[in-house]
């Protein structure tokens, strides 16, 4: 692995330097930052919602994962280590099926994991309440969301990029640092001819 910018060793990582940016929005496979608390079976009413929702179309682990993201507003991912052993236990429960298709394992509702989710609806369903009830935070998924990418894009040329390819990503940085101060510079002149 190359040196990254400033003299960064083969240590820098993806992250490296900006660890805590990454921690902040969630990057680095950390995860849910900040969002309302999960509580104990949450993840089990989510992962049922979910299938339930998607009704005859498969979907793996990792599409569930990312069901759950969506249907939060970005603010919870549930990792891998407590998706797939409640999975497990949701199979062994008769609740939920597994198969191979096309390579890769699918879930699935099974028709009493169907009556299970109808019968306990409200139950279920309660799982998104805390995050529906976050008023401001949802609004700002989208953005915590492309914030996210980017440092993750950003952080993956710091790490692997080119020299050339470093300095480029640090120019795009620096212009849209720019042009969001410009935002700013913008609605002070609208509020200050608002004012005359």
């Amino acid at each position: 692995r190359g040196r990254g910018p400033m003299g960064a060793g083969p240590g820098w990582g993806p992250w490296g330097e900006f660890a805590e940016l990454a921690e902040f929005f969630g990057g680095g496979g950390r995860g849910r930052r900040g969002g309302p608390r999960v509580r104990r079976g949450d993840v089990r009413n989510a992962i049922l919602d979910v299938l339930h929702a998607a009704g005859e179309e498969d979907l793996n682990g990792y599409q569930v994962i990312q069901a759950i993201q969506e249907k939060s507003n970005g603010s919870w991912k549930p990792s891998p280590g407590s998706v797939y052993p409640t999975v497990a236990q949701l199979e062994d429960e008769g609740l939920v099926t597994v198969e191979r298709s096309g390579g890769r394992k699918v879930l699935r509702l099974t028709p009493d994991g169907v009556k299970y989710v109808s019968e306990n609806a409200e139950e279920v369903a309660a799982v998104w309440t805390a995050f529906a009830e976050t008023g401001d935070r949802t609004d700002r998924g989208d953005l915590r969301r492309v914030l996210k990418q980017s440092m993750g894009a950003f952080g993956q040329i710091m790490a692997t990029g080119t020299p050339a390819q470093q300095e480029q990503a640090l120019a795009i940085l620096n212009d849209a640092r720019k042009r969001l101060f410009l935002i700013l510079a913008e609605d002070v002149d609208s509020q200050a001819e608002d004012v005359d």
